[in-house]
């Protein structure tokens, strides 16, 4: 990705929907599908200049936006602790005694459908 920040990338799985169609249009084009604003303004009939002022507003929106919410950095710290949770399991697991082992799988299912939840 050609030093395109990674963290807009969550920004716009977050909050993408907040910009305008022409917006997450242009965003889609440059971070997912890694044009450059050349083919970028070709493809939507503006100049180069037009299109990188488009994209910082639009990221500008999105870093605001999350400063204000939060969402990716509580979501980073909720896969960290998962993470965290997922280790501590598999030494648990080792136990002998029925009934940790039957804690084990409960907590498994429930951080399956979170992780699940993580992948929408």
């Amino acid at each position: 990705m050609h030093g395109k920040d990674f963290r807009i990338n969550l920004l716009l799985d977050y909050y993408g929907e907040t910009l305008t169609e022409r917006q997450r249009e242009v965003m889609d084009l440059y971070y997912n599908e890694d044009m450059s604003l050349f083919e970028i303004s070709e493809h939507v009939g503006v100049t180069r200049q037009g299109v990188h002022d488009l994209i910082k507003r639009s990221e500008n929106a999105l870093v605001e936006l999350d400063g204000k919410l939060g969402f990716v950095d509580r979501f980073s710290e909720i896969d960290r602790a998962a993470d965290v949770l997922e280790e501590a399991l598999s030494e648990l697991s080792k136990s002998k005694d029925g009934a940790a082992v039957s804690a084990v799988e409960k907590i498994r299912s429930v951080l399956a459908v979170l992780k699940a939840d993580r992948e929408v």
